[in-house]
């Protein structure tokens, strides 16, 4: 893994975050990183009128004001660490959240971390402004729970892949997910769980024809489950031979090969091996509704009450203007 030089921290100030912070601090320091804290200040909260629609006149005394306190606030959570790291700080002054995402690809940061909202009025973790960034962000982006561990003791990678149609960019995104995912379960001393959900795709096509017989149906679903269980076998090599095979017995990765939805399955074994973080691929694009995620992301991320790391694919294009 090429380890993160360039980190951004984004304060969430609903909830509390000592241990989010100390573990963007720790990374930062295992890579001998920058590491910027930014907080984040919509602009109807420094409009002269607080009636006018956005875009209306800003009261620039108001604005430093908010912007001094917001940044003594930040250096007073930051005073316990300077001593061991030197940290930038900011505050933005954006329209919308997604805007941040211009800040990620002007300083040319290489990894997100943000304390997850867990917004009150949803069961789910993760909130719009943390959806907007898995959605836009072109660097991996890490939502940690507040509660976040200072190791992990489970990580699930899970990979997505055609065993019979299998793509470079497909391919080189699970090479990725699966080295990440090592080098955090080595580095924490957790186990690693590599997850891949599959599904007999003709399996209906067949029942529905009267001459499908239980032999049938049965030798064609031991046909998927070997080609998916050759591909599974095929990433946990590349990860071999990426970290070496000492670092590898050490690993002691665990293999999942779910048969179903992967929202569901994948959701379930999160929860049966109480994960700590989930790393995942999404993919995004632009539909009628705006920004959406891949839909098996989406629907996984939420069902999912831990820490995720979401990575792009290789040439992801963000659609985001700076």
């Amino acid at each position: 893994m090429q380890p993160f030089k360039n980190i951004l921290y984004v304060n969430e100030s609903n909830v509390e975050q000592a241990a989010t912070l100390a573990r963007a601090v720790a990374l930062a320091e295992k890579n001998q990183a920058v590491l910027t804290v930014v907080d984040i200040v919509p602009t109807q909260v420094v409009q002269v009128d607080m009636g006018l629609p956005p875009g209306g006149p800003v009261s620039t005394d108001l604005q430093a004001f908010i912007v001094a306190d917001r940044r003594n606030t930040l250096e007073t959570m930051l005073q316990p660490y300077r001593q061991h790291l030197s940290i930038r700080v900011d505050v933005l002054i954006v329209r919308t959240f997604i805007e941040v995402i211009g800040t990620v690809i002007k300083n040319r940061h290489d990894l997100v971390i943000k304390p997850a909202e867990n917004p009150s009025w949803s069961h789910m973790l993760f909130g719009n402004d943390d959806m907007d960034l898995l959605r836009g962000c072109p660097c991996p982006t890490w939502l940690m729970k507040s509660s976040e561990k200072s190791n992990y003791q489970n990580i699930v990678a899970a990979v997505d892949f055609d065993p019979l149609h299998p793509s470079r960019i497909e391919q080189a995104l699970n090479r990725e997910i699966i080295t990440l995912a090592g080098s955090l379960a080595l580095s924490d001393k957790a186990t690693l769980h590599l997850v891949h959900a599959w599904k007999a795709f003709a399996e209906a096509t067949m029942r529905s024809r009267s001459s499908a017989t239980p032999e049938n149906l049965a030798g064609y679903a031991e046909l998927a489950y070997a080609q998916h269980k050759r591909g599974l076998a095929m990433l946990t090599e590349e990860l071999r031979q990426e970290i070496g095979e000492d670092a590898y017995a050490a690993l002691a990765t665990r293999l999942h090969l779910l048969q179903g939805e992967a929202k569901k399955t994948i959701a379930s074994l999160v929860t049966d091996v109480d994960a700590d973080l989930v790393i995942l691929g999404t993919v995004a694009r632009r539909g009628l509704i705006g920004l959406i995620l891949g839909n098996t992301a989406e629907a996984l991320l939420n069902e999912l009450s831990c820490s995720v790391l979401a990575i792009k694919p290789p040439g992801f294009k963000t659609q985001v203007q700076m």
